[in-house]
């Protein structure tokens, strides 16, 4: 859930040059509404781990990021997908709207392999205990799942 932040220097590698799908957060320390933004860049980040990239930029240390994208009002959120033109919005909007603006439900979140053998026998122990719900024991089996050491 790593968000990065890129510089004039490393913005092209970071972005433009990056494999997945990136969101980009321009924004500076001192604006307002570029704080209620960060926890929803944050949500975007856990959501979409392993299949979009998030990425912060501070317009003030970073003025020729600033000019390049014609950045003129903070908090600017902007979607670059390989091979299409960038997109962006001005001002503040929660994560559902940025999803919906950016169509980011497209990018499917890239799972673990599951264990299909280890899943049944979870499930089949889940359904014994009346407490546990079924959010609680499809958290669980990810987690539980041993039989496979990691690659």
């Amino acid at each position: 859930m790593a968000i990065r932040t890129a510089t004039d220097a490393t913005f092209e590698a970071e972005v433009l040059q990056n494999d997945r799908p990136v969101v980009v957060d321009f924004w500076a320390a001192w604006c307002g509404p570029c704080k209620l933004v960060a926890p929803e860049m944050e949500k975007i980040a856990a959501k979409y781990e392993g299949a979009i990239d998030v990425v912060k930029v501070d317009v003030d240390a970073n003025p020729g990021l600033s000019r390049a994208f014609n950045i003129m009002s903070i908090p600017t959120i902007a979607f670059f997908a390989p091979g299409k033109q960038p997109m962006g919005v001005v001002g503040f909007r929660p994560m559902e709207q940025l999803e919906t603006q950016f169509q980011l439900a497209s990018y499917p979140k890239i799972e673990a392999a599951p264990a299909p053998a280890d899943a049944a026998t979870d499930t089949a122990s889940g359904s014994e205990t009346d407490s546990a719900s079924p959010a609680d024991t499809d958290t669980a089996t990810p987690a539980g799942t041993t039989s496979s050491p990691p690659a």
